[in-house]
């Protein structure tokens, strides 16, 4: 990206020659007027904008956020707020694998019932396939 800015700058400082001087003189002034308002822009966010404020620049089309917490002055608030998202994922996962402990305690509450409710050989008990055959013939 930088070979490419500087082969573009080279490029137009090679055509700024055969530009005639009444252009160049309009584009310097352009680049001045550009820069002086760029410096007093930054002057004026920071001067005017107290610690812990937001800014929104606008320049032209282009809108800029400045400012915000600096620093460890966040506040007790803002950190329970950016440490929510977190707090909710962790909820969710413990939710979500607390369900999946009750389905396998559910499924094997079925097996035990059916062992239990049954005559049955006890070789069939030692069969791995038994329970497996126990949940097809439930269906």
């Amino acid at each position: 990206m930088t070979r490419f800015g500087l082969r573009v700058a080279a490029g137009l400082t090679e055509r700024n020659a055969a530009l005639p001087h009444d252009v160049s003189e309009r584009l310097r002034f352009a680049r001045e007027q550009a820069l002086a308002r760029a410096a007093a822009a930054r002057a004026a966010s920071t001067a005017t904008a107290p610690a812990g404020t937001l800014v929104v620049q606008a320049n032209g089309q282009t809108l800029a956020l400045n400012g915000g917490p600096r620093g460890g002055d966040g506040g007790l608030w803002a950190k329970l707020v950016s440490a929510l998202p977190l707090i909710l994922l962790l909820a969710g996962l413990l939710i979500m694998q607390q369900g999946h402990f009750n389905e396998q305690i559910a499924a094997q509450a079925e097996v035990d019932t059916a062992l239990l409710s049954d005559t049955l050989p006890p070789a069939a008990f030692s069969d791995p396939g038994f329970s497996e055959f126990l949940r097809d013939g439930e269906e």
